[in-house]
């Protein structure tokens, strides 16, 4: 199953009758699916409609969608606002007596807001229900690009994503190679220092030094930072080839890397291997940053 980055554009637009529309859809990262829609006024019909489609085809992004509709070739009416002039005339003559001025003009009084209005001719119902279906119907043509388009990018995500997976792979193996890491190198660097001590001083305790450095031999040894890197590195290879919505997973997976890399890099006390840990911080949060674009 292909990849689908969150980032993409789509545009469609048709003609049904009268009426022209175009939808324009941009989608950007989100924790979960999460449809913002601009719809012209008296169309929310086709929000639902809209919404059941995109959750067939999306399953994480802010989508913003906005629809635009005209009608084409349709002769404006005008007409008297009959209510507004017999108030606006009563008004008229309520005050001819009160006030000394000159009788006003019809032009004057149709150019009052309100009292002329300018409507397109009424629209037939089935017209409007062809045209609403027609939009909904581009809706889901343009849903569909858009995912198409997710996933040319989440395709190129993919092979990003696993070229970063094969560096963290390669350094965890330099890192179990350094001779650094071996528990016998610790202890012997450990030793040397047990050794500058005693021999400053007779009142350390030899027998009691060299336990104490047995156990913190142990507890630097990255033996078990080493097997976790590489299970996640394998459990990562195996979601990037299943494909499918997976961003959340690697989510999860890239911050247990950055754990185990923080960890390896805490408890190395060798040159080698803190420059490797250090290489690995660098990937793994390069490889982080790439995951919040995956679906």
């Amino acid at each position: 199953m292909a990849l689908s980055s969150m980032t993409g554009f789509a545009r469609g637009h048709g003609v049904s009758g009268a009426y022209s529309w175009a939808w324009e859809l941009k989608s950007v990262n989100a924790k979960g699916l999460d449809l913002r829609l601009r719809l012209p006024p008296g169309w929310d019909v086709v929000e639902g409609p809209a919404r059941h489609s995109a959750a067939q085809v999306l399953a994480r992004g802010t989508v913003h969608g906005t629809l635009t509709v005209e009608r084409l070739g349709v002769a404006p009416v005008v007409r008297v606002n009959e209510p507004v002039l017999a108030a606006v005339l009563a008004t008229i003559k309520g005050l001819a007596g009160r006030v000394d001025a000159a009788a006003p003009r019809l032009d004057g009084i149709l150019a009052l807001k309100g009292v002329i209005e300018v409507i397109d001719e009424d629209e037939h119902e089935a017209d409007r229900h062809a045209a609403e279906a027609a939009v909904i119907a581009g809706f889901d043509a343009t849903i569909a690009d858009l995912a198409t388009m997710r996933r040319h990018e989440g395709e190129a995500l993919r092979q990003v994503l696993t070229q970063r997976v094969r560096e963290i792979a390669a350094l965890a193996e330099r890192a179990e190679a350094a001779p650094g890491r071996r528990p016998e190198a610790i202890k012997a660097r450990i030793a040397e220092q047990v050794a500058i001590l005693i021999d400053a001083s007779e009142r350390f305790d030899a027998d009691r030094l060299h336990q104490e450095a047995i156990l913190i031999a142990t507890k630097a040894d990255v033996r078990e930072e080493l097997d976790r890197l590489a299970s996640h590195v394998a459990q990562i290879e195996r979601l990037i080839a299943a494909g499918g919505a997976i961003g959340r997973r690697l989510d999860f997976l890239a911050q247990e890397l950055n754990r185990e890399t923080n960890t390896l890099c805490s408890k190395s006390h060798d040159v080698e291997l803190t420059n490797i840990g250090l290489e690995l911080k660098s990937v793994v949060e390069q490889f982080r940053e790439q995951v919040q674009n995956l679906e």
